[in-house]
């Protein structure tokens, strides 16, 4: 696996990866607005910090539970770490968007060999997956995209329907919400896949490369590639509604279940 990530406008880049041998992770912290009261001491940063670690060592464990069960396990770890100084029923509260990829756990009788790759998105991270038989297929949750009256939202909007019945979840400070993210299997075993940050997903979502054309780039050139593309897309055409340059981050590969790698660490 490789991975790339780089920062946008903002004070920090507010991303993190990270991978195994036998999973991957992104997190994207959602930046507060100016002037928002968020309820918190702590800031976006702090928070993606320790996601990324409690959801790295959960996934690591012994016989590791479902990707929804080890998400509401970190959330709530860092919900802990919170101390008795945060609002965390505030619905502006520190929050992120997670995808993360595994081996699809083994059962009885699976045989040896590649297995289909297992994975979890919440809010607008994206998994993209090179199948076995040459089709490449996104897969994201795009629930922030579709509430009610359509956009731009208001911030009063979007806080009604954080983590709401009929809105968008995200990791926050409510560990029910990892059962609300979006699950499944590629339809292949041995299938590569990548996972990005939205400001990566951009070339597709804002720009309109094709998926696979998404994938060609980083399998020839890896994520530090795609990240490089991004960036030209956006000073030569701009971003209407959106920042300029937002946090960049991807991880892509496949798992070998002959391989053993070290833990890597990126973007932070």
């Amino acid at each position: 696996m490789s991975a790339a990530s780089e920062q946008g406008l903002g004070t920090a880049n507010e991303d993190r990866v990270r991978t195994g041998d036998a999973w991957a992770l992104v997190v994207d912290g959602a930046t507060a607005a100016p002037g928002v009261d968020t309820g918190c001491r702590h800031g976006v940063p702090w928070l993606v910090d320790r996601l990324a670690a409690a959801l790295a060592a959960e996934l690591s464990a012994d016989g590791p539970a479902p990707p929804a069960d080890c998400l509401a396990a970190a959330i709530g770890s860092v919900r802990r770490a919170h101390g008795g100084d945060c609002d965390l029923d505030n619905p502006d509260s520190p929050s992120a968007t997670v995808a993360l990829a595994r081996p699809e756990p083994a059962g009885p009788g699976t045989p040896p060999g590649p297995r289909r790759v297992e994975y979890l998105v919440l809010a607008d991270c994206t998994v993209l997956l090179a199948e076995t038989d040459g089709e490449v297929a996104a897969v994201t949750d795009d629930r922030v995209d579709r509430l009610p009256g359509g956009r731009p939202y208001s911030a009063e909007l979007v806080r009604a329907h954080r983590n709401a019945e009929g809105g968008f979840w995200v990791a926050g400070a409510v560990p029910a919400a990892a059962y609300r993210a979006v699950t499944g299997v590629s339809r292949t075993a041995g299938a590569r896949f990548a996972l990005m940050t939205d400001g990566c997903a951009r070339l597709a979502d804002v720009f309109g490369h094709p998926w696979p054309q998404v994938w060609r780039c980083l399998e020839s050139g890896g994520p530090g590639a795609l990240v490089a593309r991004v960036r030209t897309e956006e000073e030569r055409r701009g971003v209407p509604g959106g920042k300029r340059h937002d946090d960049a981050t991807a991880v892509a590969g496949a798992f070998d279940p002959q391989a053993a790698a070290p833990d890597v660490t990126a973007g932070g």
